[in-house]
């Protein structure tokens, strides 16, 4: 009859219409993405790079922590070469974060009770330039907000805070074998059970 559909062009077409959503839910954008609209980051630097790689890794909205080198004159330096102390380098983290969670200002209030800001380039048995204390601002506003940081955190302290603030330059991030090192090492090396563990207990942080 006329203007009646064949059940064979019915199912011509259903099958048409099937591929075509098919092909399309496979095609289209993804609807969410795992990271924020919006991410900063922030470059701190407080002695061995393996502690503040562990106290930062338990901040709620920080993304992704890369431990490096900065604040040098050489480039690509190797941490054979950053440990010498002639580079000018000094090992810190770049912390990737979602600042909708939580904001600079937070994350420089951990760096201050994280480590003693008032020993100059050392902490603990760690000594050299390597082991500095440092904040390295990408911003005009991150480093006004770290000069005021540092003087609020002055009242901790009966000491001067010796922490430097100056721009960052080039970041570079170490070996592989540096990254995310105590979750990787913490029941092997000595100095995670010895220095890195207790300090997290102090800060509350020990998951």
């Amino acid at each position: 009859m006329l203007g009646e559909i064949s059940p064979m062009r019915t199912l011509i077409l259903l099958s048409a219409l099937f591929f075509s959503t098919f092909l399309t839910s496979m095609t289209a954008a993804p609807t969410s993405s795992p990271l924020p609209a919006k991410t900063a980051t922030a470059t701190f630097g407080g002695g061995c790079f393996w502690c503040v790689d562990a106290v930062y890794q338990y901040v709620p909205g920080v993304i992704k922590i890369t431990s490096g080198y900065a604040g040098g004159k050489v480039p690509n330096p190797t941490y054979e070469q950053v440990c010498t102390g002639r580079t000018g380098h000094a090992e810190v983290v770049q912390i990737t974060y979602d600042p909708s969670k939580v904001t600079y200002d937070q994350l420089l209030d951990l760096f201050w009770r994280a480590h003693d800001p008032t020993t100059l380039n050392r902490q603990g048995a760690d000594h050299g330039t390597q082991y500095r204390s440092i904040i390295l601002t990408s911003t005009p506003e991150e480093a006004a907000e770290a000069e005021t940081s540092k003087k609020k955190a002055q009242a901790q302290f009966p000491d001067p805070i010796v922490t430097e603030i100056v721009p960052l330059t080039t970041f570079y991030p170490a070996e592989g074998y540096h990254q995310d090192y105590y979750r990787n090492n913490k029941e092997k090396n000595p100095y995670c059970q010895v220095v890195i563990a207790p300090k997290l207990k102090k800060l509350g942080l020990d998951k």
